[in-house]
């Protein structure tokens, strides 16, 4: 089938030749469009919205022919749908629920009415939109939240310019929370008015259909196209955009990332009052439109309107004093914790204003979104992933703001209705049915030798427990990026390069991961190099380089790091990656073995020095760790074998040997020794040795 129109709004993705191979399929069709339409964020945001197909099916009891739904489960998200991601129902037991519907009090009991309505009882569980599908006559059905529908959802003129648009073509229904109701009000209009090809939600969003699945994906295409198009036209027209800018405060993207950088680990500590954050920092254009402009403050007070950007960025942002945030350092974290402090009031009193008898306890007050104009939007979440696409939303809520505005007066949410959707107990009981956290969720680490045998092993085993991580070296950043995202996800790690002689090239690297995560939690210095010659030998460039690699860059690192911890005031963990040999005196080793004992006293006295501010410093001691390994891909391996008189062949099994276990050292071993110095299993411990060496009694530490 062609194309039917010229998008310049939409992505048309739909491809003739894919959708044919899978055509005898109508689920695997279905799925194949709700990934399309999940594929374009100004068609939806992640998780939001949802869509359905009604096909025929054979019940398993009677064995007769029965009409089945197929809609999105709960809490999914259409761009990566899957079958296992679907709920299934029977659409005429969902039709009976209405003998059973008591009325609007009653909402949330019909939820529980939807496991008796399942084709398969392994199904995903349904979400509150599943009456919004089933009890509408039609066999596919896109439920979206496109920016340029909720712009017009969300205007005061909404239903009149509806009309201008689309004539009698489309339905308008006020606001209201999802539910039953809503789905039987959408199953009147329809059949009310024969010949819509759709039904605008006020401030929610958008529900269209076909008869196919390509018929339902080009109608929502084309209505938001219609809209998007229409909002183009109107731009300018009342005015500059937002009332224009405020002034020019801007700074260049260079200037914006070191202020951003600079106040993000205190607005991190500031934002972990209940649990550990991790931030995403923007300073995407649409942003900085809307954070420099005269209606910043607002349109920013009245919040958002669609029920899927609310949940994700609270009631309202906080917005900061352009001019107050460039004082000196001190003078701004002090403002920074008065307007936090003010803004949890704020939010404690909402939750007391509009809190019903049975409503759940309240829950973290402190702001989501953070808006900085003329350098761009800070978001703080549990984790990355939440955090950015928290982001995401709210950029999506500036488009509404921006659309609504062009062609009427923007409205956000009632306040009373956003708490009623806030603390829905349906959406306290998703909360409650998440998984617990596991026991690195919400750190960041940051790795040197990120990308060598040890460090890399480190990175996989922290990233394991729940951390996001920062692994800077020197080479194969691109492949050791790629392949842990791969493994842990697009949002779990990122590599900088790194010099660790220079403070210079360290702060960059720690600034590449503060705009990335919000902060840094746990260090972890396990850059390193080896040089095995005997005295005589030993030259005053190999003195230099193993003292400055491994003491000098554990020194520069840690106290850059510090830095940001203390901004932070979250406490933290530094692990540093010394040896066997700064404890035993052994052959041809004088500059790597005393390097190796300077960084393992530094240790102690960071130690020392930082407990106060709840910081750790505690020693991993590897020996003879060769596989995978950087040091040993150098002259490191022959310099040992020609001190203990064997070949370079024989080393792994000489090394294990001499152990009292008689096992040989794996990089993995190294890590899961710093990841039980960090993840809590030892949060009283510090100034500590841990030797990972198989044991060699002449190691022991006494």
């Amino acid at each position: 089938m062609e194309k039917t129109l010229t998008f310049q709004h939409v992505s048309y993705l739909w491809d003739e030749a894919k959708a044919l191979e899978i055509s005898a399929d109508e689920v695997a069709l279905f799925l194949y469009r709700s990934n399309l339409l999940g594929a374009d964020l100004r068609l939806t945001n992640y998780a939001g919205g949802n869509t359905s197909c009604k096909i025929t099916e054979t019940n398993p009891v009677t064995g007769e022919a029965a009409e089945v739904m197929w809609v999105k489960g709960s809490g999914g998200d259409i761009g990566t749908l899957t079958k296992a991601g679907c709920a299934n129902l029977y659409v005429e037991k969902l039709h009976q629920l209405k003998g059973r519907y008591r009325g609007l009090e009653f909402e949330d009991e019909m939820v529980g009415l939807f496991e008796y309505c399942l084709f398969d009882p392994k199904c995903a569980t349904p979400s509150i939109d599943t009456p919004l599908h089933g009890l509408l006559p039609f066999k596919h059905i896109d439920h979206l939240h496109p920016d340029a529908l909720i712009a017009i959802a969300a205007s005061k003129d909404g239903e009149a310019i509806m009309k201008e648009i689309w004539g009698d073509t489309m339905g308008w229904l006020p606001w209201q929370k999802p539910g039953f109701d809503l789905g039987l009000q959408l199953e009147k209009i329809v059949a009310d008015n024969p010949g819509l090809r759709g039904v605008i939600l006020g401030g929610h969003g958008l529900f269209t259909w076909g008869d196919t699945s390509y018929e339902s994906y080009l109608n929502t295409l084309e209505v938001i196209e219609q809209a998007a198009t229409y909002l183009e036209a109107n731009y300018g027209k009342k005015g500059p955009v937002f009332g224009g800018e405020k002034s020019a405060q801007t700074l260049d993207a260079a200037g914006r990332r070191t202020a951003a950088a600079a106040v993000m680990p205190v607005l991190r500590g500031l934002a972990s009052g209940h649990r550990r954050m991790l931030g995403h920092y923007t300073d995407d254009s649409r942003v900085l439109e809307f954070v420099n402009s005269h209606d910043l403050a607002r349109l920013a007070a009245k919040g958002t309107s669609c029920p899927d950007h609310f949940l994700r960025t609270k009631i309202r942002p906080l917005v900061l004093d352009a001019d107050v945030m460039q004082s000196d350092a001190a003078s701004v974290k002090t403002y920074l914790e008065g307007q936090f402090e003010a803004y949890r009031k704020e939010y404690a009193a909402y939750y007391e204003r509009c809190k019903h008898a049975n409503s759940p306890a309240i829950r973290d007050p402190n702001p989501v979104i953070i808006l900085w104009p003329g350098v761009g939007m800070f978001a703080f979440a549990k984790d990355k992933q939440t955090a950015r696409v928290a982001a995401e939303f709210y950029t999506n809520a500036i488009n509404v703001m921006k659309g609504a505005e062009a062609v009427s007066t923007y409205q956000g949410l009632p306040e009373q209705e956003a708490f009623n959707i806030e603390y829905w107990l349906l959406e306290e009981a998703k909360l409650q049915r998440m998984a617990p956290p596991k026991a690195l969720s919400g750190k960041v680490a940051y790795v040197t030798g990120g990308t060598g045998g040890i460090g890399k092993a480190i990175c996989e085993e922290l990233l394991k427990f729940g951390a996001c991580v920062v692994a800077v070296d020197r080479d194969r950043l691109e492949e050791t990026q790629t392949d842990l995202r791969r493994q842990f996800g697009k949002d779990s790690a990122i590599t900088a390069p790194i010099e660790v002689t220079s403070a210079e090239s360290i702060a960059e690297s720690l600034k590449a991961g503060v705009l990335q995560f919000g902060g840094v939690d746990i260090i972890v210095n396990c850059a390193g190099l080896s040089i095995s010659k005997p005295l005589a030998e030993t030259t005053q460039a190999d003195w230099d380089i193993l003292n400055d690699v491994l003491v000098k860059g554990q020194f520069l690192v840690s106290q850059a790091a510090v830095t940001i911890l203390r901004q932070q005031a979250l406490g933290g963990d530094i692990v540093n990656i010394a040896s066997k040999n700064g404890l035993v005196a052994g052959p041809n080793n004088v500059a790597y073995g005393t390097a190796k004992a300077a960084q393992l006293h530094m240790s102690r006295l960071l130690a020392a020095e930082l407990g106060a501010d709840k910081i750790r410093v505690n020693t991993v001691n590897p020996d003879a760790v060769l596989r995978g390994s950087k040091i040993w891909e150098g002259d490191w391996a022959a310099g040992r074998a020609k001190a203990y008189g064997i070949t370079v062949e024989e080393l792994p099994q000489h090394y294990a040997k001499r152990t009292l276990l008689g096992e040989e050292l794996l990089a993995e071993d190294i890590a899961k020794a710093v990841r039980v110095f960090v993840d809590g299993s030892l949060s009283k411990s510090t100034g500590n040795v841990l030797n990972v060496d198989g044991g060699v009694a002449m190691a022991f530490v006494r």
